[in-house]
């Protein structure tokens, strides 16, 4: 397998461009802002609006964010970073059964984990679209009393027959016509929970022969008895999410309201019902507009939220957070980094064209940040023991080690060294195959930070395993000193001491799916898992590692990043998961 790579230029971005022009033409520069969301004569009473532009965020609380959300953050919050805006953190709390406190809690620890905030201008930008529902009700009524919207009583099919197809125009319900004060005071009755759930609804009143389909009438106020996170039992009626939405942003003033590309045929919509309440008095211009860009489509992972809940429930993986997973508390406790995922985002870009990004550049990323930032440590993963013959029994001494290469202000560590080492298995070849460098019988290498050392001899067991392996040193030859080049060697292993060492559990992760795309064609996408994304191993650590604090980064020299479990470790006990190793292993 191949450990070259392809350069990655930053991605090309053509929101940053809209953005731009309406900065440059002044689009949004003399609208007022109140402080808070509000409607039309709210916001008639602020003052000009600080924030060149506002974006928003805004995630359903209903799971766990994954990979995908963390490309729309990086995209929104970096928007208002680079542009003098704010972004707002909103919750589109709309749906009552499916919401959880839980989850509103590690959506907001994930955003606050990439790097980003929701403060700005001497306030929070912390919003729950169920704050709106009283605006939502009144903009409901407004379109009723102006007939663009109406109370229909078909059943779930009737409306589903009668919606007509991509060829073929809708038929109108016999209930569109009906007197605007029945129409009011029926939903008036569905609010006063006089109706039971799915007895009827409130459909906007457009064109049922429109080529666009989510024209045709869409349903905008459902019956839900349901008790919802933020408001109780309050309501018993419930605004459905693409009519919600634009009516949260116009609330909160957006500029840029950015979605993923499923939600284009929907901009008709969102722009009609704006206008049609700007039109009422109930909203101030200028009105928010909409962008779609591709959502991330990434190799090796699956990111509907179906199959992770599949993957979760039916204990494919262990829970949300599992390293293996794509969500961003699994990638957070692998050991991926806030920095890796920024560079990401910026790297892949943001455009209107469908494409798959291959993983490989993810975890570049996450090598490229790591490296500069992960301090260096040694641990032996397959442990043999090496015996130093000639080293005085019950000698210690000191070898010193940098805690960075690339970061010489940080000092270096100590690594102490004694009779007896720990080394890597494949450190050692009783018959050495071509070009192998390491340990063998008469063979010299240097001991990484230590002295050169020549080997002597090996042990085997019962069962023809090498179990110890012998050598002796050459006493002026220790690193740091002068006679340290006084001899040649080509290889150069690394060790730890045995009496010193620290025995901890290490959890070498890999992808969770073995195929670049999981359940391509007809196959089960569970017939894909890897059978070796988890190998759990007992190493043999240097004594530095055992302060490790859960979240800290290493770089076990040789073999890649890796980080102290955030869940599973114990004081003085950290338990390490690989995030990545040194080199792309999965490139044909």
């Amino acid at each position: 397998m191949s450990s070259e790579k392809t350069p990655i230029a930053p991605g090309s971005n053509f929101i940053r461009n809209i953005v731009e022009r309406d900065i440059e033409h002044g689009t949004y520069a003399n609208r007022p802002w109140a402080g808070q969301p509000g409607d039309a004569a709210t916001q008639a009473t602020g003052t000009l609006d600080p924030a060149k532009i506002r974006t928003r965020f805004p995630p359903e609380p209903n799971g766990y964010l994954h990979i995908g959300h963390a490309k729309s953050i990086c995209l929104n919050f970096g928007l208002a970073r680079d542009y003098d805006g704010i972004c707002h953190m909103r919750f589109d709390d709309t749906n009552p059964e499916k919401e959880e406190q839980e989850y509103v809690d590690s959506i907001t620890d994930a955003v606050k984990w990439l790097g980003f905030s929701w403060d700005g201008f001497g306030t929070s930008h912390l919003y729950y679209a169920s704050n709106y529902f009283d605006f939502m009700y009144r903009a409901a009524e407004h379109l009723i009393e102006t007939d663009k919207a109406y109370v229909d009583q078909q059943t779930a099919d009737e409306m589903r027959a009668n919606r007509g197809t991509l060829t073929e125009p809708g038929k109108d319900s016999a209930w569109r016509n009906r007197p605007v004060a029945e129409s009011l005071a029926l939903f008036r009755d569905m609010r006063d929970g006089k109706h039971a759930d799915g007895a009827m609804i409130l459909r906007a009143k457009i064109d049922m022969a429109s080529p666009n389909i989510n024209m045709r009438d869409p349903a905008i106020y459902r019956i839900k008895r349901a008790t919802h996170h933020n408001t109780g039992d309050t309501w018993c009626i419930y605004p459905m999410y693409t009519f919600a939405h634009p009516i949260e942003d116009a609330l909160e003033r957006i500029t840029h309201s950015i979605c993923t590309l499923e939600f284009e045929d929907q901009r008709p919509f969102y722009d009609w019902l704006l206008e049609n309440l700007r039109d009422g008095g109930l909203l101030a211009n200028p009105l928010p507009k909409q962008y779609e860009f591709a959502r991330l489509n990434l190799t090796y992972v699956v990111l509907s939220k179906r199959k992770l809940i599949d993957l979760v429930e039916n204990k494919h993986v262990n829970g949300w957070d599992d390293p293996r997973l794509p969500t961003l508390a699994g990638a957070r406790r692998r050991g991926y980094t806030a920095e890796g995922f920024r560079l990401f985002a910026d790297r892949i870009g943001v455009s209107k064209a469908d494409s798959w990004i291959e993983y490989t550049i993810l975890e570049d990323c996450m090598r490229e940040t790591l490296n500069e930032s992960a301090e260096r440590r040694i641990a032996v993963l397959d442990p043999i023991k090496l015996v130093i013959d000639n080293y005085p029994d019950g000698q210690t001494e000191d070898c010193f080690a940098p805690n960075h290469p690339l970061h010489p202000e940080l000092g270096k560590r100590v690594v102490p060294l004694s009779k007896e080492l720990w080394i890597e298995r494949e450190d050692f070849m009783e018959t050495p195959s071509k070009g192998y460098f390491r340990l063998f019988p008469d063979n010299m290498v240097r001991l990484r930070y230590g002295y050169v050392v020549k080997c002597t001899g090996f042990e085997k067991d019962s069962a023809g395993n090498i179990t110890t392996v012998h050598c002796e040193y050459l006493p002026d030859t220790k690193s740091g000193t002068p006679g340290a080049d006084s001899i040649k060697v080509k290889g150069n292993i690394h060790w730890v001491s045995v009496p010193h060492a620290y025995p901890a559990e290490v959890r070498l992760y890999d992808r969770l799916f073995k195929e670049a795309h999981p359940g391509a064609g007809d196959r089960n996408y569970l017939d894909d898992l890897n059978p070796d994304s988890i190998k759990i191993i007992h190493a043999q650590l240097e004594p530095a590692l055992k302060d490790a604090n859960p979240e800290d980064h290493f770089q076990f020299e040789r073999h890649g990043y890796f980080v102290a479990d955030k869940k599973d470790s114990a004081p003085s006990m950290p338990i390490f998961n690989r995030a990545v190793t040194l080199r792309d292993v999965w490139q044909k």
